[in-house]
């Protein structure tokens, strides 16, 4: 690559005759060897005070990287080599500021902003580590509790075991099932006997409308309305029983047994954390003592006593829930199989006093007729 300096022609011509003028320019010498005054060349002075003038300008010259008549996009002002030999020798240029003084500056002039700043990375930062860790610690309790769970099953592991508590936790499980089978089976009863009485009262009205347009009929079809209307009337408060039945067997089973069962799902896992624990704490028992082995004893000693602590308290939580549970239980469905014995009763020995009374007894509220069907706005 070949570089030059941009100049005229006429720029070249110029100087090159006042240099050959210069140079065969003769020099007197004195005896003694110095050299004497020139006489002064008026011709000479104002030819380089006009190379000077008309020359050209040595801060805007370029350079041309590349051959000879290469394209113009090659070419490098002169003032971006001497800035970058200024920069290279650690010459501070005047209109340039290093970025260290620039943020010096702005620090000095905006001290708040700098603090500001460093308080909200330290906060981030602190929340990134504080995320790390937890999902560290995640990872670690999932590995050993599966690896407790897969030696539980395939008998190579030991697990703690509450016979006693077992066996309440085995017994709700089975009445849970049991009574959704009871509330399976009254809704189907709730729904048939709604069918029944649904036909009743369409069968009163037919027999009402039959008995006013049949004069000779008209006393037969008036017995047999008032007879379904009756029963239609008893079959709407023997529904309003089942429901009620079916009301509180279903609070009893879907939101108090399952409270004690979610419970116990969080004391079952609390045993599998507590047993992990434990094997892994036996294992570095068995191995060697030296100082990192001890160390590691004493953090599995540590996590092995949190655990076994929440595993002792979730035990104890469990079991005086279902202390309570047994105790609801039979407080709330002998009183719903009271009502629901007494109203099928006297519904079916067409004792309508005595399910009236029952309604009363048990504090059952009928519904309107026409309740349960929706609004014309609804309908829209």
């Amino acid at each position: 690559m070949c570089q030059c300096l941009v100049l005229s022609c006429s720029d070249f011509i110029m100087a090159d005759s006042i240099m050959s003028k210069a140079a065969t320019m003769e020099i007197p010498i004195n005896s003694n060897g110095d050299t004497g005054t020139l006489p002064e060349d008026d011709s000479l002075e104002q030819d380089l005070q006009q190379v000077m003038v008309s020359g050209p300008n040595l801060n805007e010259t370029s350079i041309v990287s590349g051959g000879y008549g290469g394209p113009a996009g090659g070419i490098i002002p002169t003032s971006t080599i001497k800035d970058i030999r200024m920069k290279s020798r650690g010459v501070n240029l005047p209109n340039s500021q290093s970025a260290a003084n620039r943020l010096a500056q702005h620090t000095n002039q905006h001290p708040g902003s700098s603090n500001h700043n460093t308080s909200t990375e330290e906060f981030s930062r602190g929340v990134a580590v504080e995320k790390l860790d937890s999902v560290k610690k995640w990872g670690i309790n999932t590995y050993k509790c599966t690896k407790q769970m897969f030696s539980e099953r395939f008998g190579r592991g030991s697990r703690t075991v509450d016979l006693e508590l077992e066996a309440q936790i085995d017994v709700l499980r089975e009445t849970k099932n049991k009574y959704e089978n009871i509330l399976r089976l009254a809704t189907a009863l709730i729904n048939h006997f709604q069918s029944m009485v649904e036909t009743q009262q369409a069968l009163g009205d037919t027999f009402t409308d039959l008995s006013q347009k049949s004069p000779e009929l008209q006393d037969e079809f008036g017995y047999n309305a008032e007879t379904q209307k009756l029963l239609c009337k008893n079959g709407e408060a023997l529904l309003g029983a089942i429901n009620f039945f079916v009301s509180s067997v279903n609070t009893l089973v879907n939101k108090t047994m399952e409270d004690t069962l979610m419970t116990i799902k969080q004391y079952e896992n609390a045993r599998l954390e507590f047993d992990a624990y434990r094997s892994d704490l036996e294992e570095l028992s068995l191995g060697p003592r030296d100082a990192a082995a001890m160390v590691r004893i004493e953090m599995a000693q540590h996590e092995y006593q949190i655990h076994r602590d929440k595993y002792e308290r979730l035990r104890s939580d469990v079991t005086i829930k279902l202390k309570f549970l047994e105790e609801n239980k039979v407080k709330v469905m002998h009183k719903q199989l009271l009502l629901f014995h007494n109203a099928i009763s006297a519904y079916f020995a067409g004792n309508q006093q005595q399910l009236e009374q029952t309604l009363i007894q048990f504090n059952v509220k009928l519904k309107p007729p026409g309740s349960d069907k929706p609004s014309w706005l609804e309908e829209q």
